[in-house]
C-alpha cells in the first residue's frame, strides 16, 4: 500500500511526556508549551490529565492549565481521564475531547491502575457513555502492544481484542502503544495487520517510544500498511518508568522531518516545533532527544 497523502500528529509531549520526567513544572510553563506547539501547527495537543494527583503529581494541575489556555481555533487539546471522577473534573474544566487508557499485558494492567484488563475496560464503559452523551470525541490508548516488561512478548490476540473491546465502548480512534519501545519494523506492521483485520486502519493510531533506536522505523513500516495518526513527543520527552534505560517517546521533530522527506503533509513548521522542544528542554533543564533539533541548533550555531 502507498503512503498516506497526510498524516495527522498527535502531540503527546505536554501530557504523555511530562507526567514521566521526575520533575513538576510551573502551569505557566505547561501553557506555553502548549501554545507554542499550537502555533507550530501541531492539530491534536494532549493537555494533559485528571488522575490522581498522589500517583501522577505531574498532572496535578491540568484545571488551572486548562483555564489559562489561550485554545487555538482548530486545534483540539485532549487530556487523559481514568474513571467517571476523572470525567466529571474534565467537563467542569470545558474539555471537549477526552483519553482513556488499557493494556494488553495483564500483569501490567495490575501494575499500572491496580485492576485487570477486564475491570479497566469496565471501568470505561461508563466514562465512554458519557462522555458520547455529552458529544465528546473519545480515544483509547492500548499499552504494551509490542512488549512487556513483566510477560515479554504479548500475544497479538491479545492486543487485539483490547483494540477491539475499546472500539466497541465507543472510541472513535485506538492508538496502540509500544511502551517499553522494544518493537522493530517487521513486528510492528504484524501487530498493526493483525489488529487492522479487526478495527479499520482509519480508526487506528500507532505510538512508538524509542528505547532502541527503531521508532521511526516502526511508524514508517506502519505508514506503509495505511495508518494516519501518529502520536509523538516534542523533544521526545518522557520514557516508561517500568523500561530501564528508556529514552522516551519518538520525538516529534525527528517525525515531522521523516514526513517531509516522504512528502506526507502534516501541516506542522518543523523549525517553530523545534523551537517549542528547545523552549521544554531549557525549562526541565536537559538535553533535547531529538536528534533532528540537535541538528539544526548545531547548524544555526
Amino acid at each position: 500500500m502507498a503512503f498516506p497523502k497526510t498524516v495527522e500528529l498527535v502531540e503527546v509531549g505536554p501530557r504523555d511526556g511530562l507526567q514521566n520526567e521526575p520533575q513538576s513544572l510551573p502551569a505557566a510553563v505547561k501553557v506555553e508549551l502548549i501554545e507554542r506547539l499550537a502555533e507550530a501547527g501541531c492539530p491534536v495537543v494532549e493537555a494533559g490529565a485528571f488522575v490522581s494527583p498522589k500517583w501522577v503529581p505531574q498532572m496535578a494541575d491540568t484545571s488551572e492549565v486548562l483555564a489559562n489556555l489561550k485554545r487555538r481555533t482548530g486545534v483540539r487539546y485532549p487530556v487523559l481521564v481514568p474513571n467517571e471522577k476523572g470525567l466529571e473534573r474534565a467537563l467542569a474544566a470545558d474539555v471537549r475531547e477526552i483519553a482513556v487508557f488499557a493494556a494488553a499485558s495483564e500483569t501490567f494492567s495490575q501494575r499500572n491502575i491496580n485492576c485487570s484488563i477486564a475491570e479497566s475496560l469496565a471501568r470505561f464503559a461508563p466514562v465512554a457513555e458519557r462522555a458520547k452523551d455529552a458529544g465528546l470525541p473519545l480515544r483509547g490508548y492500548v499499552s504494551c502492544v509490542l512488549g512487556c516488561p513483566y510477560e515479554g512478548v504479548v500475544p497479538l490476540a491479545k492486543v487485539t481484542e483490547v483494540s477491539l473491546a475499546l472500539r466497541q465502548l465507543g472510541c472513535d480512534e485506538v492508538s496502540l502503544g509500544d511502551t517499553i519501545g522494544v518493537g522493530t519494523p517487521r513486528r510492528a506492521a504484524e501487530m498493526l495487520s493483525a489488529v487492522a483485520a479487526q478495527v479499520p486502519v482509519e480508526h487506528l493510531a500507532v505510538h512508538f517510544h524509542d528505547t532502541y533506536g527503531q521508532a521511526l522505523a516502526n511508524i514508517l513500516a506502519c505508514l506503509e500498511l495505511g495508518v494516519g495518526t501518529v502520536d509523538a513527543a516534542v523533544a521526545g520527552l518522557g520514557g516508561c518508568p517500568y523500561a530501564k534505560g528508556a529514552s522516551g517517546n519518538v520525538a516529534s521533530e525527528d517525525v515531522v522531518y521523516m514526513l517531509d522527506g516522504l512528502g506526507i503533509e502534516s501541516g506542522i513548521d518543523l523549525a517553530k516545533l523545534a523551537e517549542a522542544g528547545n523552549f521544554i528542554c531549557e525549562a526541565l533543564g536537559r538535553r533535547s532527544n531529538s536528534k533532528v533539533a540537535l541538528a539544526l541548533a548545531g547548524r544555526a550555531a
